[in-house]
């Protein structure tokens, strides 16, 4: 009896207690999964630190392997680096772009002069009956050396501009000289040839072993491209402004009306910056600079001439002291449909005048002729047909079609030079 009462009291226990068994258990639990997270888990770690460590202290032990780690790293930090979510640079070097223009600079510099010129002024003054008072008034530009002997390619408008208004008249230059860079001394230039229709001159020196400047092939430009203007801009010698390449192939008609295809730039190109150089990222010679675009809500747009249209002008005005160009003879007039319908015409370009002994006049072209086509091309603008005259080349034939009187002929032009 004893026996059973005790081995019930076991059981009582046992059921009157199933939270310590539960308990008990799970400690056990416990203690176990301890045991086998620090064997699976914090030991192989541990390990693979140390291992590393090793590794690198060894890596870095040997100079080359230390080296490209190194270099590795600094790669990446010196890298613009991007968050695929968002998509902002988080971090840009310009150290890149800091080199090209430091380059750019140390390889033009030297070949870019500044250009000071002296003009007489005619006053006219009427307080106290007509008179006239001469002063001298200066002006700055800047030049490129092109050859090492002493020739130096700029703007016509620097060295041979003369205006005349009613109350007073600049003379042609009466004293040009030159700054070289990094030689305070002024060496006198004479004028070699000047082109009006390019706004290009050249100008030389009596020096030699200059640093000429390397052109490079503006057609190949692309709108973007890094830029440098690099000049003499308010007297101030060999200063640069950077920028891009804003747009190629820009027509801009300048104050006096006259039509050019320029380089467009934001690189600040200021008043003696003209006959300046425009260069790429190599420090070559991309353009001219030549005209700026000023007034209130205008900024950043400079233009340049491309060097490769100047270099035919450039040989001719050494070797000629001008350009000859092909030449007509005729002055006209653009008919637009209403034009030409009020005056019973048809749609082409009036002849207004014709000169004496000329090309139009050789070949039979009179006063009140409509030219219609030229070299098989309908035309109804002068700029059509001097752009096709401008592609012969002077003694070169080319036929244009004229109505007269309500009839058409065709008529051959022999191109003579331009006087």
């Amino acid at each position: 009896m004893e026996e059973k009462k005790e081995e019930n009291v076991q059981n009582f226990k046992a059921v009157q207690n199933p939270h310590t068994y539960k308990n008990v258990y799970k400690n056990e639990t416990v203690q176990k999964s301890k045991v086998g997270f620090g064997k699976s888990i914090l030991l192989p770690f541990f390990s693979g630190v140390v291992g590393c460590a090793v590794v690198l202290g060894s890596c870095f032990g040997i100079p080359s392997i230390r080296s490209k780690i190194l270099e590795g790293n600094s790669a990446t930090s010196n890298s613009s680096s991007q968050s695929p979510s968002t998509g902002y640079v988080s971090q840009t070097s310009l150290s890149n772009y800091s080199d090209t223009s430091v380059y750019a600079a140390n390889k033009v510099l030297p070949s870019i002069v500044g250009i000071n010129v002296e003009y007489n002024v005619n006053s006219l003054m009427s307080m106290f009956g007509r008179q006239t008072q001469t002063s001298t008034a200066k002006a700055t530009g800047s030049g490129i050396i092109i050859s090492d002997d002493g020739y130096i390619l700029t703007n016509n408008h620097i060295v041979a501009t003369t205006s005349s208004e009613s109350y007073y008249q600049v003379s042609e230059a009466t004293k040009i000289t030159v700054t070289l860079f990094n030689d305070e001394t002024e060496y006198e230039a004479k004028i070699i040839g000047t082109d009006e229709q390019t706004d290009l001159a050249v100008i030389k020196i009596e020096k030699t072993g200059l640093s000429k400047a390397e052109f490079a092939d503006s057609d190949d430009l692309k709108v973007g491209e890094f830029a440098m203007a690099v000049g003499n801009p308010l007297g101030m010698q060999s200063s640069i402004t950077c920028g891009v390449v804003s747009a190629i192939n820009r027509e801009v008609t300048d104050s006096d009306g006259k039509k050019f295809t320029l380089i467009q730039t934001d690189a600040a190109i200021n008043s003696g910056n003209s006959g300046g150089a425009l260069v790429n990222s190599e420090g070559k010679v991309i353009g001219i600079n030549t005209l700026k675009l000023s007034g209130t809500g205008i900024e950043g747009m400079g233009f340049a001439i491309p060097i490769n249209s100047t270099t035919d002008i450039t040989s001719q005005l050494i070797q000629y002291s001008k350009v000859k160009r092909p030449y007509i003879g005729i002055s006209g007039m653009d008919l637009t449909e209403q034009t030409a319908k009020a005056n019973k015409l048809v749609v082409g370009i009036y002849v207004k005048s014709v000169d004496d002994f000329s090309a139009a006049e050789k070949a039979g072209i009179k006063i009140g002729d409509v030219i219609v086509e030229a070299e098989g091309k309908k035309i109804t603008k002068m700029d059509e047909l001097n752009e096709i005259k401008n592609a012969h080349q002077i003694g070169d034939e080319i036929k244009v079609k004229i109505n007269r009187d309500g009839q058409e002929k065709e008529l051959t032009i022999t191109l003579g030079e331009q006087p």
